[in-house]
């Protein structure tokens, strides 16, 4: 997937419809591998891990991972100030998300991290000033709907903290899609392979001073996690960004939090509550009014 920095001659600025298509496509394949979050990281494997350290050596095995198959393939690496927020913002998405994942259900989880295209519309349009597009508020009202219904039944629970993790995840995965978008000239390997290694950099005081060290099978579970699950996917999303809009791939994006719960059910049978099924009904609704009653191509 090494994309050209700058389309060929002849080539429009305008992606095609075509194009635009495949870049759909392409989300949603990355959406279906982020998923296996909800397998991998609820394996049984890693029950041997504490709790409250369990998200973050999750998400710094995850980056070690990625990095280690990422790095080597670096091309044309450039140097760019959006670069800073950018590789903060994803080693906080990663170890918050991780984390509400060890600390609250998989669903709760995913679907707090839902919120991201709230704070995606906001960055783009107050910030960047990108046209706001009719259809894009769709999935964004019936988000702000089904988000609600779980937040309504959740934060004063005990899984305070790991709510409060997942809103953390949306708002920092937002600031990472934005970043991308703006950094869509870039070479997409260059920047997935730098989100991972700052992220495992960031976390490796950490993961010495709690001396636990993965052993037999959560070997395979953390390789898995760190390459089909992370950096492969990421790729696919980079990728698409050259042709889509930040507000759009989001949306598409959010079909993974339908996968998760199924995934997390089938390993270590946790089952969500219904007012978290109510509010990621309403999320699936709000993309599909937008992208198969209401899709202009």
């Amino acid at each position: 997937m090494d994309v050209p920095l700058t389309p060929p001659a002849g080539v429009p600025l305008v992606p095609s419809r075509r194009s635009r298509m495949v870049a759909r496509l392409a989300v949603l394949a990355a959406a279906l591998l982020w998923s296996l979050s909800g397998a991998l990281a609820k394996h049984p494997a890693f029950d041997v891990w504490p709790e409250e350290i369990r998200g973050t050596l999750l998400a710094f095995w995850r980056a070690v991972f990625a990095a280690m198959i990422l790095v080597p393939t670096i091309r044309r690496p450039r140097w760019h100030p959006i670069l800073v927020p950018l590789t903060l913002s994803f080693a906080l998405m990663s170890v918050s998300y991780m984390t509400a994942m060890s600390r609250t259900t998989a669903a709760n989880a995913i679907w707090l991290q839902a919120t991201a295209p709230w704070w995606v519309f906001l960055f783009s349009v107050v910030l960047f000033r990108e046209p706001i597009v009719r259809r894009d508020l769709v999935p964004l009202a019936f988000a702000v709907l089904g988000v609600g219904t779980i937040l309504c039944f959740e934060v004063g629970g005990k899984s305070a903290f790991g709510v409060a993790c997942g809103l953390t995840a949306g708002i920092t995965y937002a600031a990472v899609v934005v970043c991308m978008r703006r950094l869509r000239a870039e070479n997409p390997r260059w920047l997935v392979a730098l989100n991972h290694g700052v992220a495992m950099l960031v976390l490796l005081p950490f993961a010495i001073g709690v001396h636990r060290w993965p052993t037999g099978p959560q070997w395979a579970m953390l390789a898995a996690l760190g390459i089909f699950q992370m950096a492969l996917p990421y790729l696919l999303f980079l990728w698409a960004l050259r042709s889509i809009s930040s507000q759009e791939a989001v949306a598409i994006g959010m079909l993974e939090p339908i996968l998760i719960p199924l995934w997390a059910y089938l390993v270590s049978g946790e089952v969500p509550a219904p007012w978290t099924v109510a509010g990621g009904a309403l999320i699936l609704v709000g993309l599909s009014l937008r992208y198969v009653v209401w899709d202009e191509g």
